[in-house]
C-alpha cells in the first residue's frame, strides 16, 4: 500500500516552510506557500492511495477543496488556486476591460502585465523601441492607469518577453501559474506548472475565484544520455513534436523525467517547456534538480532554492508513479532537427533535411535567419549562437542570409552587450532588435521581399503557420535551434549541413564549423540594465483610468445578452472552415494587434484566414441572405444587422495555437452561436464557452463531410436538452427543403453551462457578486 505520510524530516521542516520567503523581490509581501502545498497533498495522498506524478503534485496540491474534489484523470473538472497571473499587453487590455467591467476594487493574486507584443521589428532596438511607445502611448497609459488602480505590476515596454521575465523573477519549482498566453508554458523549465489560457479564466483568478481546468492526463518523456555535438534542448521538443503532432497532447501535462534530465540547464528546459503548446499540452514541466537551484541563485532567489531543497519531495514525481503514456528519448543519440514549413510538427532530422528541401521543392536559398525570442533567448542560447558566429568571424566572413538577434529581456540585452556576444553576431552581420516578441509573432516590417513571393527563413522560434511572421503565405518558415539558425544563416542555404558540410574562408580555403560552446549562466552574473518596473501603489483607488468613448484601440465592454431558453433555429452557416484553422486563421496577430483593446474593431479580422470549403478561398463567403459573396465578418455583420444567428463548422484541433481569447470573442459579438468541429485545441474550447459560445464535436467526425455550405442548422437545446453528458440533435435542412440529423457532443459541466445561460462567464460573475 502506498504510504499518504510525509518524511518526519518533512514535518519537522514546516515551521522553516511557512517562513516567509517572498515570491518575488518586486513583491515582498507576497510569500511562497509550500506549506499550503503539502497540507493539501498530504490530504489528497490520504485518499489517492498511489503515487503521484510531478504534474499531479503540483496540480493537485493548488486545489480548492482537496477533501472532496473528485480527482479522475482525463475527467474531473478541478477548481484550483493558482499563485499568480500574468498577461502580455496584447491579451491584457481585453482581461483588463473585462476585469473593470466585473466592479471589483483590486486583484486578489500577485498580477503583472507585460508590455512585449506591441513593438514592430524595423530597424533595430532604440529606434524601434521609441516608435512602438509613441505608436502605443494611448495602450500603454491605459495598461499602466488600470495596473495602478487595480495592484497590479507592470513591466514597461522594452522590459523584454513576458515568459522570459516570468522565468527571471517569477516562476519557482511547484508554483501554479497562469498567464494570458499560450506560451506560459515556458514556466514548466523552472519546475512550474505554468499555464496558457484566456483573459476571462485570468479575470476568475484575479477576482478570487476557483480556477476551473480538466484534471489532465500526464505523458511522460523520459530522457536518457546526455546532449552533444550540435544536438541542444531544442532538439528535444523538436523530435517530440514530430512523434506527438500539433494535436497529441492535447488534455495532457508532458512530464520530463529520468537520468539525462540533469544534463539540461534550467532554461534549456524552459525551451522544450515553452514549444509543448505546439503540441496542445496543457503544459509541460519538469523535476526540481540543481540546475533550476543554480538559476534562482543567479536570479537573486536563493531563499526560493534553499526552501525548494527543503521541499524537493513534493518537487519530483513519487517512485512508481504512472503515466497515461511514455516516450524514451536517448539524447546521446539525438540527432539536431529542423521543423516545417507551414507547421511545428513537421520533424526532419538535421541529415534528412537537404534531401527534404529538394524532394519538395523548397526554396534552398535562405532569405533570413532569426535567433531569440521568448522560446530560445537565454544567456546559454546568445553564447552558443556567438561561438559559431565567432569561428566565421575567425576565417574572415559574415553570414550570406539576413540576420536578427531579439534579446529575450532587458537583463539578457544587457549582459550579452557587457560578455560581448551581441557584437559577435551583429559583427557577422546581425541587427539586434527590441527586447520584445517582434517576428515571432508577426510584429516585423519586413522590406527585403515582395508579398507573395516564394521564400525561405529559419527561425529559432516556436510556431511557423502560414503567414505568422512576415504576413507572406509564400514565406516557407523552418524552427530550429539558435545554433543551427546561425550557421544556416552564415551558409545561406538551406542545403547546409554544419555537422558534415563546408564553408569557404575569405582565402577561399575549405573549413568546417566546430561543435557550439557556451556557459549556461554568465561568469560575473547577470546585469539587470536598465530598471523598468512599476509596482502598483498601496492604494489605487483615486488612480483614473480614461478609456476615450472615440478611441479606435479602446473600447469598454458591454454585456453579451443572456440565453433565451430557446432552441436556435434555422441558422445559415457562415463559414465551412477547411483544414488547419489556428488561432491565426481565426483572428490574426501582425498589425491587428493594434485593436486588441477595441472589440468591434478587432472583429474586422474574424476568420479572414479561414479557407471556405465551398470555394478554397479565404475570406470569401456566401450571403446566405442575398446570394452574394463578401468577406467572413462583413457577412456575419449583415447577418447581425438582421438578427439572424449562425455558425461555424470547422476540421480537426480547430484554434490551435495561441491563447488569445479574441478568437472566441468576435464570433460572439458578431452574432455566432456555435463552432461545430472535428476536434478543439484545449485553449480555444474554454475561451469560447468562458464567452457564451456553444463549442460542439461531431459525433461521427465524417459528418463534416455531410455539411453543405447552404444548409440550415437548427440546435435542439431547448428545456433541459442542454445537460452534461447529454449530446446535442442538430437537424440541417437543404436548399431544396429535405432535412437530416447529427448527433454533436460538448464537454459542459453544470457551472459551464450557467455561463452560457448567462450570456458569458462574466455575466455569471455579475449574477453572483
Amino acid at each position: 500500500m502506498f504510504s499518504a505520510s510525509v518524511s518526519r524530516v518533512a514535518r519537522a521542516g514546516y515551521a522553516t516552510l511557512s517562513s516567509k520567503v517572498p515570491m518575488s523581490r518586486m513583491e515582498p509581501n507576497d510569500f511562497v506557500n509550500y506549506a499550503r502545498l503539502d497540507s493539501t497533498l498530504h490530504e489528497v495522498k490520504k485518499r489517492l492511495n498511489r503515487p503521484l506524478t510531478l504534474a499531479e503534485k503540483i496540480v493537485y496540491g493548488h486545489l480548492d477543496d482537496p477533501k472532496n474534489q473528485e480527482i479522475v484523470r482525463g475527467k474531473s473538472y478541478l477548481k484550483l488556486r493558482p499563485d499568480r497571473v500574468a498577461m502580455q499587453d496584447a491579451t491584457a487590455q481585453m482581461a483588463m476591460l473585462q476585469f473593470i467591467s466585473s466592479g471589483l476594487p483590486r486583484v486578489a493574486v500577485p498580477t503583472t502585465v507585460h508590455c512585449d507584443h506591441l513593438i514592430e521589428a524595423q530597424k533595430g532596438s532604440a529606434e524601434d523601441l521609441a516608435r512602438a511607445k509613441d505608436v502605443n502611448k494611448e495602450v500603454y497609459n491605459f495598461l499602466a492607469t488600470a495596473s495602478a488602480k487595480f495592484g497590479v505590476g507592470f513591466w514597461k515596454p522594452g522590459s523584454g518577453i513576458i515568459h522570459q521575465i516570468l522565468l527571471e523573477n517569477y516562476v519557482y519549482p511547484g508554483c501554479l501559474l497562469i498567464g494570458t498566453d499560450s506560451h506560459t508554458v515556458n514556466g514548466g523549465g523552472l519546475g512550474g506548472i505554468t499555464i496558457g489560457v484566456g483573459g476571462a479564466d485570468a479575470v476568475d483568478v484575479m477576482a478570487g475565484i476557483p480556477w476551473e481546468l480538466k484534471c489532465p492526463k500526464v505523458i511522460g518523456v523520459k530522457l536518457t544520455g546526455e546532449l552533444k555535438g550540435w544536438a541542444s534542448p531544442k532538439d528535444v521538443i523538436l523530435k517530440v513534436a514530430g512523434i506527438l503532432t500539433v494535436k497529441g497532447g492535447t488534455g495532457a501535462i508532458v512530464e520530463y523525467f529520468g537520468p539525462g534530465v540533469d544534463s539540461i540547464s534550467a532554461t534549456g528546459m524552459g525551451t522544450i517547456c515553452n514549444m509543448g503548446a505546439e503540441i496542445g499540452a496543457t503544459t509541460s514541466v519538469f523535476p526540481f534538480n540543481h540546475r533550476m537551484a543554480d538559476y534562482l541563485k543567479a536570479t537573486g532567489r536563493s531563499e526560493i532554492a534553499s526552501l525548494a531543497e527543503q521541499m524537493k519531495h513534493n518537487l519530483v514525481p513519487d517512485a512508481g508513479s504512472k503515466y497515461d503514456q511514455v516516450i524514451e528519448i536517448n539524447l546521446s543519440e539525438l540527432e539536431p532537427h529542423i521543423n516545417g514549413p507551414f507547421t511545428p510538427d513537421l520533424a526532419h532530422p538535421l541529415s534528412k533535411f537537404a534531401d527534404a528541401v529538394k524532394a519538395n521543392n523548397w526554396p534552398a536559398e535562405l532569405k533570413f535567419g532569426l535567433i531569440g525570442s521568448c522560446t530560445n533567448s537565454s544567456y546559454e542560447d546568445m553564447e552558443r549562437a556567438a561561438s559559431v558566429a565567432k569561428q566565421a568571424l575567425d576565417h574572415g566572413i559574415k553570414a550570406k542570409s539576413l540576420f536578427t538577434i531579439t534579446p529575450g529581456s532587458e537583463q539578457i540585452r544587457a549582459t550579452i552587450t557587457r560578455d560581448g556576444q551581441a557584437k559577435t553576431l551583429s559583427d557577422i552581420g546581425g541587427v539586434v532588435l527590441a527586447n520584445a516578441c517582434g517576428p515571432c509573432i508577426g510584429q516585423w516590417d519586413r522590406r527585403d521581399i515582395k508579398h507573395g513571393e516564394k521564400n525561405s527563413i529559419i527561425t529559432s522560434f516556436n510556431r511557423n503557420f502560414t503567414a505568422r511572421n512576415d504576413a507572406n503565405p509564400a514565406t516557407h518558415a523552418f524552427v530550429a535551434s539558435p545554433e543551427i539558425v546561425t550557421a544556416m544563416a552564415i551558409a545561406g542555404s538551406l542545403a547546409f549541413n554544419p555537422e558534415t558540410d563546408t564553408l569557404t574562408d575569405k582565402n577561399g580555403k575549405p573549413f568546417k564549423l566546430q561543435p557550439p560552446t557556451g556557459d549556461e549562466l554568465p561568469a560575473r552574473g547577470f546585469d539587470a540594465g536598465e530598471d523598468t518596473y512599476q509596482g502598483p501603489p498601496a492604494d489605487g483607488s483615486n488612480v483614473k483610468v480614461d478609456v476615450d468613448p472615440k478611441s479606435a484601440r479602446l473600447q469598454l465592454l458591454s454585456p453579451f445578452n443572456k440565453w433565451d431558453g430557446k432552441d436556435f433555429a434555422n441558422m445559415p452557416i457562415l463559414i465551412k472552415a477547411k483544414g488547419k484553422c489556428t488561432t491565426d486563421h481565426i483572428s490574426m496577430a501582425g498589425p491587428w494587434l493594434k485593436y486588441r483593446g477595441h472589440l468591434d474593431n478587432i472583429s474586422n479580422n474574424m476568420l479572414i484566414g479561414a479557407i471556405n470549403a465551398e470555394n478554397d478561398k479565404p475570406n470569401s463567403v456566401k450571403n446566405q441572405l442575398t446570394s452574394e459573396f463578401g468577406g467572413v465578418p462583413d457577412v456575419a455583420r449583415a447577418y447581425k444587422a438582421k438578427g439572424v444567428k449562425w455558425v461555424v463548422f470547422g476540421d480537426e484541433n480547430y484554434g490551435e495555437g495561441s491563447s488569445r481569447e479574441h478568437a472566441a470573442l468576435e464570433p460572439r459579438h458578431l452574432g455566432g452561436v456555435a463552432i461545430i468541429v472535428k476536434s478543439f485545441a484545449r485553449i480555444h474550447e474554454t475561451n469560447l464557452k468562458k464567452q457564451g459560445m456553444l463549442p460542439l464535436t461531431f459525433a461521427n467526425p465524417a459528418d463534416y463531410d455531410k455539411i453543405a455550405p447552404s444548409d440550415r442548422v437548427t440546435l435542439k437545446i431547448s428545456g433541459d436538452q442542454l445537460a452534461p453528458g447529454k449530446p446535442v440533435t442538430a437537424v440541417l435542412t437543404r436548399a431544396d427543403g429535405s432535412s437530416y440529423n447529427i448527433t454533436l457532443n460538448h464537454t459542459f459541466n453544470e457551472g459551464q453551462i450557467t455561463w452560457f445561460r448567462a450570456g458569458s462567464a462574466l455575466n455569471r460573475m455579475a449574477e453572483l457578486k
